[in-house]
């Protein structure tokens, strides 16, 4: 057994729901893990002995953040539909299929490599745990490709045939329905521990209610978990269908009826809402309103969505930002939101808390307080320590 002692932190924010704000914040304190486990915290002066020691002069430490929500495998860019957006093209799901072809002709070799490459961006920037979907594939082989090389990287991969229709099926989206819950499902499901489905009555290129429907049960009944793409274009039915199958989260949320807000209080037990505002940002659409879903009694996640499209940034100390700025967010409840509350997303507690028992997942903040995440907005302050995703 191989024991690390991590001391001289200013402030150590454990994210452990304890405290008026959730965030369990400590100062002078220590923290011992052990073989990749948190086996002990308390004041640096009664820290235990170690096999080695990481003295982090006076910085921050907060857990890992938890990316609960990313599309970080694919090919090509679409930084001309970005820039379309800015002069006034709206947003309509459109654009996916420009990143499928481009993901289709990569070969395996090149889509690793990218993928390597953005999984350490991520960790640059202080997460440590990433949710990854599939859905620029949209075949039976390609969706399996997807996710087989994802789960090289983390163990929170998401099957999203579901994605779009994509234009070869466009004349018969019975038929897709049909692949993505059959066959598709099945080469998949051996890669995968999620499913999840765009739905988007408002765009011709997602899924209505009962074809989300149709794809949620099927996925539940080959033994996947569930989450949602949900209320982000428009009104729509889902939030409630999350709500009522018990998806561990339904994402975006952007437009919401107070029914809406009353299923997510009423299933915040199994249901988390997800908020992810660097779509907002990249899309110019109005931001969800956070502070209706804290103040209701809703539980909720930050996360990236980063993706080619709508939100090209892993970087979660941004979002952060973003949500406190624009989403009637506190800094407290921000950090939470990245940390606990997107494990909870993944229903994970393993992670995102500093915890004894938990994994020794840490972000460390050049700076003196989790705040200066919100304060200083842009600058690099944050990276991951020791463990990789």
């Amino acid at each position: 057994m191989t024991s690390t002692a991590i001391t001289g932190i200013g402030e150590l924010v454990s994210c452990d729901g304890t405290g008026a704000d959730r965030l369990g914040r400590r100062q002078d304190a220590a923290v011992v893990a052990t073989d990749g486990v948190i086996s002990w915290i308390g004041p640096t002066l009664a820290a235990p002995a170690a096999d080695r020691r990481v003295d982090l002069e006076g910085r921050t430490v907060l857990p890992g953040f938890v990316d609960s929500h990313s599309h970080l495998i694919f090919a090509g860019d679409r930084s001309a539909e970005f820039e379309a957006r800015m002069t006034g093209t709206p947003y309509d799901g459109g654009g996916i299929a420009t990143t499928v072809d481009a993901t289709r002709a990569a070969d395996d070799e090149t889509l690793r490599a990218l993928l390597a490459g953005r999984m350490a961006e991520l960790r640059a920037q202080g997460t440590t745990t990433v949710e990854i979907k599939s859905g620029y594939g949209l075949s039976v082989t390609e969706e399996a490709r997807l996710l087989r090389i994802a789960a090289e990287f983390t163990d929170e991969t998401t099957f999203l045939g579901a994605h779009v229709v994509p234009p070869e099926w466009r004349s018969d989206r019975d038929g897709y329905l049909a692949l993505v819950t059959g066959d598709m499902l099945a080469a998949a499901t051996p890669y995968a521990r999620w499913i999840d489905v765009f739905c988007e009555p408002s765009s011709r290129h997602a899924f209505s209610g009962d074809e989300a429907r149709c794809v949620l049960e099927a996925g539940l009944a080959a033994g996947l978990e569930l989450r949602v793409h949900g209320n982000q274009l428009g009104p729509g039915p889902g939030v409630q269908l999350a709500v009522e199958l018990r998806a561990a989260s339904v994402d975006h949320c952007t437009f919401l009826s107070d029914a809406d807000v009353d299923a997510l209080v009423d299933g915040a037990h199994d249901t988390v809402a997800t908020l992810l505002p660097g779509v907002e940002f990249s899309t110019r659409s109005p931001y969800p309103d956070g502070r209706r879903l804290i103040d209701a009694g809703a539980a909720i996640a930050l996360a990236t969505d980063c993706n080619p499209g709508t939100c090209y940034s892993s970087a979660m100390p941004f979002m952060i930002a973003l949500a406190v700025r624009e989403m009637r967010i506190s800094p407290a409840e921000a950090v939470y939101a990245a940390t606990a509350g997107a494990a909870r997303a993944l229903r994970r507690d393993d992670v995102g808390r500093i915890v004894v028992g938990a994994r020794a997942h840490f972000a460390v903040l050049d700076a003196p307080s989790y705040v200066h995440l919100c304060y200083r907005p842009g600058v690099p302050l944050a990276r991951a320590l020791e463990r990789t995703i």
